[in-house]
């Protein structure tokens, strides 16, 4: 297996890996008593800051981890205002309007992603993709159709729709900047969310019930999920790596089935199923693809040589 297509593979499964935990989210904040959105986001800021800071210290150790800071740069402040701004305004938004709508609005981001990297920088987007994302944002419209009647707000509406704006952004930045280590990144977003959220919460109490939970809303949900998304999305195109993420609004009905037993309708499960054969169908051509392109340049001699060369027709 060539090396590009074992780095886009290990990039898929680390993207769909953070889908996959940040999907637990809805059934975590199901759990908790507190009713004040601010305390939620300031605990989970906290927790996920204090995992995210410990990880790369055990990983890289203090000096390294420290150097990482410093030399983030622009593109680095750029993808944490994108987290801080995205991680508030989800658990603010879902204070206001359903979270029908909020996934609704949130399967707009390989769309955006999409957009993003054609119109500044002029990177092909090719028909399959633009196939997978047009069935993405279907099968999640039919997930949400049953439920679309339901409460409505601008603010809570439009909080939706920054969270896919900017997500779109940061996954874009992420991309174009692969060199750029994103680890401490994505640990100033949480501390900025963190510090903004502590001047408008209303208090900070809460009891110990709720303080594990928010730890598991923080550390793990957030701070892992991070950790995984940062990884994995510098490997793949930016569009495609939008288009795994999705999968996070698909499983979370399923989790909030399975932990707190709300049987999903007939919409949901169709729509998560043209969801998920999208992703599954779009990957499979696209590393396939690349395993005949891979192997179109090197072509071996009858002496058992390699060209290193597409053969000529």
């Amino acid at each position: 297996m060539s090396t590009d297509v074992h780095q886009h593979r290990k990039g898929a499964l680390l993207v769909f890996g953070s889908a996959a935990v940040w999907s637990f989210g809805g059934a975590i904040a199901r759990y908790l008593s507190v009713t004040d959105s601010w305390v939620v986001v300031f605990w989970r800021s906290v927790f996920a800051t204090v995992f995210l800071l410990c990880f790369m210290l055990w990983r890289d150790g203090p000096r390294t981890t420290l150097a990482s800071f410093r030399n983030m740069g622009l593109p680095g402040l750029g993808v944490a205002f994108c987290f801080a701004t995205a991680s508030t305004s989800f658990v603010v938004a879902l204070a206001h309007t359903t979270v029908a709508n909020v996934l609704l609005i949130q399967a707009g981001v390989p769309l955006i992603a999409a957009l993003m990297t054609f119109i500044l920088f002029g990177e092909r987007i090719t028909g399959a993709t633009w196939a997978a994302i047009t069935a993405v944002i279907t099968g999640v419209g039919v997930m949400v159709s049953g439920s679309a009647g339901g409460r409505m707000s601008v603010l809570g509406d439009g909080l939706a729709l920054v969270v896919a704006l900017v997500f779109a952004g940061a996954t874009v930045i992420t991309r174009r900047h692969a060199n750029v280590g994103m680890m401490p990144a994505v640990c100033t977003g949480t501390l900025i969310a963190g510090v903004v959220s502590s001047f408008m919460a209303s208090h900070y109490a809460v009891n110990a019930m709720d303080a594990t939970l928010l730890f598991c809303f923080g550390a793990l949900n957030l701070g892992l999920g991070m950790a995984f998304f940062v990884t994995g999305v510098r490997l793949l195109p930016s569009a495609l790596a939008a288009l795994i993420g999705v999968a996070e609004p698909v499983l979370g009905p399923v989790w909030v089935w399975l932990v707190h037993g709300e049987v999903p309708g007939a919409r949901t499960l169709t729509g998560g199923l043209l969801v998920f054969v999208a992703l599954l169908t779009h990957l499979f051509w696209q590393f396939r693809a690349q395993a005949k392109a891979q192997a179109l340049t090197h072509v071996p001699m009858p002496d058992g040589t390699d060209t290193g060369a597409p053969p000529h027709a």
